[in-house]
């Protein structure tokens, strides 16, 4: 083995999830920068490296150094010092200052920063503040480096290693070392399989309680996050021991345990001798979302509607006709405490709710709109001409107190009106049902037919189960809708037909045939780059690519990659992972963040990256949010995105592949949803095979909640003490 020390230039590509990473360095005695391979934590630009490690020749890329041992050691020489700080790695130093610092102090710098910062002040353009924002990253830097260091000797990925000390500060050390498993409860993106791999270089034995109890929790989370309000006992147990590599003997005393600490609910599950498992959250919300609905749908109706010639008034003052079922819908929603207005595009949901608007207003109602998503929210805004806002803001969310309006600070109001309700999922439902007061109307608006929420529940599908609330269901296609092939594709596709792939001039759905992933990947690039926006004249941010799912050349995430690439090649960026961000990128954010007020499926652009702080921002829908550098996994690349992550989201422009490389995910729902996001244009990249397939694929994936049956028999013990 050879020894190496060296300089990092760039970080061509890191992946986040097992380090493997392409740097490439100055070393001394070598005129051209050279490469090196193999898997090590994070690194930056500017990094100091002492490798161990063998040449190789790769018959693609040529020469490189491929490290077998990874060890980050400080700059020893002037250029490496520079080099270092001006990565942006010590908040308050960019590349301008580190050239600055060095031509004074020189191969001094760094212990004049660690032992006397205040010299700093000699450096032109260096005042008080700056320092201290340097005396107080330098001495995060440490306390992380030495987080890393300990991670890296025993081979984990050290990325998380902020994350960790912004957690912990001081006490992160002893808790890595006395529980890791703490670190999956307490760290979002730690999962148990990181601190699993901690805990086993740490000497933690597989059977240790801590670990199973760790294992178990892991498992049901997961279990939720495909849906699942609860796990039945069987599946949690039979997940669990293939995870942990024990038997289910070894775990049932730690599920009991479990469950007399209360850590998880149980409940029988009916007609079944199966009992249901549920995080505590998820248990709680069910059980009341279901007692809320019931007591608000029996309360009397606050607000009283005229109800004598009111189809005619409504239609006088909209302008619009109604048909019986569209009439049915507005009368029942006046004289309803609670309404479920369902049905797909173009079937008239939006006339018929501003019909519902319209009766409310002559009544002198107070109304309030609300969506789950900020684009669905503003989408209803322009329908109806009235103020709508995102759940989170309508019910005031604040961190680290949680929803401001809640049972002891209600909603003012006597009408509410909620759109896209069938990606709300039941934690939502559950905090915006107990801010809404029993006087108050609930109007629920969805496509039933669309995927159910991508959080753990199925609620609106489950209210309609339950048979307790009366549901209008809109099915005819109005006139001036049938001319749009998108809709009309959408309804046959809805009902198990092939869509109509003849394309047109005139069409505004189009399909594309090309069997290779590689080449559609091609292609779709080539549509969002250059085609699209020549013919129909829109900028390429108004074209959204909707895939299937994550994985493949045909992936979201691999499309991204690709068209971030093709659309917005400019250098300076910010590094996560195998990501790098730059000013102008499309993002998503992928995880509620209470703090920044910014939600799961947020879109917005980046305005600003700031190398000297490790800072970018990022512009969702004219708010500006500030992201550090160890908070950039909580964003990813949104030129292309997966059909759930779509949900409430309209876009003028669709681009969507169907491939059978996509087999797992080909389900008629999924594929309707894709369609109906499209606004102007559609167009599909694949295969008839693979979208004939998807179409016939009716299969629903059923979701483990109880909410239907506990909202029947919420009714039925009131009838009992009524």
């Amino acid at each position: 083995m050879e020894r190496l020390r060296c300089v990092v230039e760039r970080v061509t590509y890191q992946n986040e999830k097992n380090g493997y990473s392409v740097l490439k360095c100055r070393v001394k005695d070598y005129r051209d920068l050279i490469t090196v391979v193999g898997t090590m934590p994070e690194i930056h630009a500017g990094a100091v490296l002492s490798l161990t490690g063998n040449w190789k020749i790769d018959p693609k890329f040529g020469r490189q150094f491929t490290a077998e041992t990874v060890e980050e050691t400080l700059p020893a020489t002037v250029y490496g010092i520079e080099k270092y700080l001006g990565s942006g790695l010590v908040k308050g130093i960019g590349p301008k200052f580190a050239k600055r610092i060095v031509d004074v102090f020189g191969d001094d710098t760094l212990r004049i920063i660690e032992e006397q910062p205040e010299n700093l002040l000699k450096i032109n353009g260096i005042g008080k503040l700056r320092v201290e924002k340097i005396k107080k990253s330098w001495a995060e830097q440490k306390e992380v480096r030495n987080i890393m260091l300990f991670l890296q000797s025993h081979d984990v990925s050290t990325s998380h290693a902020s994350k960790i000390y912004k957690t912990y500060g001081e006490q992160s050390l002893s808790v890595v070392r006395e529980n890791p498993y703490r670190l999956a409860d307490d760290i979002w993106g730690i999962g148990f399989h990181t601190a699993d791999g901690i805990a086993q270089k740490l000497g933690f034995e597989k059977s240790m309680p801590v670990r199973l109890r760790s294992g178990l929790l892991y498992a049901i989370n997961k279990i939720s996050e495909e849906g699942h309000c609860f796990a039945t006992k069987a599946l949690l147990l039979d997940t669990a021991a293939e995870l942990l590599e024990v038997s289910i003997d070894q775990l049932t005393p730690v599920l009991e345990a479990l469950v007399a600490s209360e850590d998880v609910k149980t409940e029988p599950i009916p007609d079944t001798d199966e009992i249901a498992i549920y995080l505590p959250p998820f248990y709680f919300s069910e059980a009341a979302a279901a007692k809320r609905l019931r007591e608000i749908f029996v309360e009397p109706k606050k607000t009283a509607v005229r109800m004598e010639g009111l189809s005619d008034r409504i239609r006088r003052k909209t302008g619009m006709t109604y048909d019986e079922i569209q009439t049915k819908a507005i009368l029942t929603a006046v004289s309803s405490k609670i309404l479920i207005l369902t049905g797909g595009p173009g079937t008239g949901k939006t006339s018929t709710t501003l019909g519902i608007l319209t009766a409310f207003k002559e009544a002198g109602a107070k109304i309030l709109l609300a969506a789950p998503t900020g684009r669905a929210a503003k989408r209803l805004s322009e329908a109806t001409g009235m103020e709508a806002k995102t759940i989170h803001r309508l019910l005031e969310v604040k961190p680290p107190d949680g929803y401001q309006r809640n049972e002891d600070n209600p909603l003012e109001g006597d009408v509410m009106i909620v759109d896209e309700c069938s990606m709300i999922d039941l934690l939502l439902m559950h905090n915006l049902l107990k801010a809404i007061p029993d006087s108050m109307t609930l109007i629920l608006v969805g496509d039933i037919d669309q995927l159910p929420s991508v959080g753990a529940g199925n609620v609106l599908r489950n209210m309609i189960d339950s048979q307790c609330f009366p549901v209008v269901r809109l099915t005819r296609i109005f006139r001036q809708a049938q001319t749009s092939r998108i809709i009309t594709n959408a309804h046959r596709i809805n009902r198990g037909q092939m869509p109509d792939l003849s394309n047109g001039r005139e069409s505004d759905f189009f399909f594309l045939e090309q069997e290779d992933p590689e080449e559609a990947a091609k292609e779709i690039v080539n549509l969002v780059k250059t085609r699209l926006p020549a013919h129909y004249g829109v900028p390429g941010s108004e074209i959204q690519v909707l895939s299937p799912m994550q994985r493949g050349a045909v992936g979201a995430a691999n499309l991204n990659l690709l068209l971030q690439e093709a659309v917005n090649p400019g250098n300076v960026s910010l590094r996560r992972g195998g990501f790098q961000f730059k000013a102008h990128d499309k993002v998503m954010q992928i995880r509620n963040n209470y703090e920044k007020e910014v939600f799961n499926g947020d879109i917005g652009i980046v305005e600003a990256i700031h190398l000297e702080d490790r800072e970018l921002t990022v512009n969702f829908e004219g708010r500006h949010v500030l992201y550090d550098a160890t908070e950039l996994d909580e964003l990813v690349l949104a030129y292309a995105a997966t059909i759930h992550k779509s949900q409430g989201s309209e876009y003028p422009i669709v681009v969507m592949p169907i491939m059978m490389s996509h087999y797992v995910m080909l389900q008629r729902n999924l594929v309707y949803t894709g369609v109906t996001r499209a606004k102007k244009v559609l167009v599909m990249v694949g295969t008839k095979k693979a979208l004939a397939l998807a179409v016939r694929n009716s299969t629903v994936r059923k979701r483990n909640t109880l909410l239907a049956e506990r909202i029947r028999r919420s009714f039925e013990m009131a009838e009992k003490i009524g």
